[in-house]
């Protein structure tokens, strides 16, 4: 344990993997899987910012449309002088300037939607492939199929998270099958 209390700090995972003395891993194997991971997580991120940016230009754009139509309104409501006229004319322009809201709502939501959709997207494809691996990791291991506890005791001795109290029970001593 006390030669791996840095393992905490350490950032290459290749290391990380032989201070713990993992038999049968293939480190490049683990390495390139976690590669992928961050690949998708920065594909995801990237749908993320490019919806947030989208979004931006049509919130402005929205702006630049409720400004013209305010300005079109107000112009319409000054050429109207009879008070019936102007009063129907309010209706209709309050009941344009609502459906144009909700129009716009319903776009930016939409837009968000989609966004989550494609970044769930990519991050359930690496997930399902990450599984994968991970299946056919375990079925071409060189590892023994059964890890007794002594030998899971020891890995959890190496983990970088100080002296672990490992409770003892009968179920505990039990192999674990993979």
């Amino acid at each position: 344990m006390r030669e791996n209390s840095d393992l905490a700090l350490e950032t290459d995972p290749r290391r990380i993997v032989e201070k713990l003395r993992l038999p049968g891993t293939d480190i490049e194997r683990i390495v390139s899987s976690q590669r992928e991971n961050v690949e998708a997580l920065t594909h995801a991120n990237q749908i993320a910012t490019d919806t947030f940016q989208a979004i931006a230009r049509r919130q402005a754009e929205i702006m630049q449309e409720l400004f013209e139509s305010a300005r079109q309104s107000m112009r319409s409501l000054s050429e109207t002088n009879a008070p019936g006229d102007r009063a129907i004319k309010q209706t209709e322009l309050a009941n344009a300037a609502f459906e144009a809201a909700l129009l716009n709502m319903r776009q930016l939501a939409e837009m968000v939607a989609k966004a989550n959709s494609d970044a769930f997207d990519v991050i359930n494809r690496r997930v399902a492939a990450s599984l994968d691996e991970l299946k056919n990791m375990v079925s071409q291991s060189s590892a023994p199929t059964n890890v007794g506890r002594e030998s899971l005791v020891d890995f959890l001795s190496r983990l970088p998270f100080g002296e672990i109290e490992i409770e003892r029970s009968e179920s505990f001593g039990r192999d674990i099958e993979l």
